[in-house]
């Protein structure tokens, strides 16, 4: 397979990902409506410009059909920014006004048959001031990231942020090509299906509507840490997770905050939810048992009781997934060792 053919094969599936993933934004009505929306339609800008970069090397468009794909560039930037102020922001009453942002996109769609787009000094300032109009909203937006960073959810301030520098590797590979350093035209096809790759590993792993789930939050990221680590420091302390009936209403009362709060605290730090949480401590705390010489003749279900699990299958079934070896084979491993 040629050098071409596979640069066209990785830029075809790319596309075909970012419209299963516009689809999927479209469609999905779990998590924050609007925001979903917007990220499709960022998305669907970039789709529609890069498509036309593909399609331009391979085929003969027409200047209004290679107009209409750069317009996408000016559909992208306003939704960037529109998308980090709903998720980040919070903002709850998204004013129509704000919608005046897409003129540029709607003047240069409707009227893309007149633009143009001929190789002339007009048409390079023209196709200039689209990615000067992209890169006006992606400073915005990471004006809006570097605000917001500290208060927003951990995990979609970090899929924001990787939005914000798949954007701008995009826009600095089309402005490095027309500068001449990157002769190599349909690349920025590639920087896009690996921000589409990137954005679809980080929702099959923790879906939109879950990492959404403590947008409204009034808890900020530093207090959201501060209570981690004293949650943390009872557990060191005091051993609390050796109680079998711990439960999360316990934990919650134990650091003077609501069960929803500590749910939110545990998950954003840690990525897990109470119970994985604290598994890990018992988890941990049965390995120096299974390896310590004083219970050494002990059963398995004596350590599971001592570590704080109620019954012993759901201590192996936590300990194997840990560890991917049961008890017995984790304490004759590191025996025979």
């Amino acid at each position: 397979m040629t050098q071409d053919a596979i640069v066209l094969v990785l830029s075809c599936l790319g596309l075909a990902q970012a419209i299963f993933l516009c689809t999927y934004l479209l469609t999905l009505k779990k998590g924050n409506r609007k925001a979903n929306i917007f990220l499709a339609l960022f998305l669907l800008g970039l789709t529609i410009r890069i498509g036309k970069s593909v399609l331009n090397v391979y085929l003969d468009l027409e200047p209004w059909q290679r107009n209409l794909g750069i317009s996408g560039i000016l559909l992208a930037g306003p939704f960037l920014w529109f998308y980090g102020r709903l998720l980040l922001g919070r903002e709850k009453n998204f004013a129509p006004k704000n919608y005046l942002h897409l003129i540029p996109f709607i003047g240069f769609a409707v009227f893309c048959y007149f633009v143009p787009n001929d190789g002339t000094a007009l048409a390079f300032w023209i196709y200039l001031s689209v990615f000067i109009h992209l890169l006006i909203y992606l400073g915005l937006s990471v004006q809006l990231f570097f605000k917001f960073k500290g208060r927003a959810n951990f995990s979609i301030s970090a899929m924001y942020r990787n939005l914000l520098l798949g954007t701008a590797l995009i826009w600095l590979f089309y402005m490095g090509n027309l500068a001449g350093i990157f002769p190599f035209y349909i690349g920025g096809a590639i920087f896009f299906s690996l921000l589409v790759y990137v954005l679809s590993f980080l929702l099959l792993k923790r879906p939109l509507f879950a990492m959404e789930k403590y947008a409204n939050s009034a808890m900020d990221r530093a207090s959201s840490e501060k209570h981690l680590k004293h949650l943390k420091v009872l557990f060191e302390n005091e051993h609390s997770y050796l109680d079998s009936d711990l439960n999360l209403n316990q934990a919650a009362e134990k650091i003077g905050i609501s069960p929803r709060d500590l749910s939110q605290v545990i998950n954003e730090n840690e990525q897990k939810n109470f119970s994985e949480f604290v598994n890990g401590y018992r988890i941990e705390k049965a390995k120096k048992l299974l390896t310590d010489s004083e219970y050494e003749q002990e059963k398995i279900a004596t350590i599971a009781y001592d570590c704080g699990f109620g019954n012993v299958t759901s201590f192996n079934l936590a300990f194997k997934a840990a560890t991917r070896l049961t008890p017995s084979q984790y304490r004759k491993q590191l025996g025979a060792a």
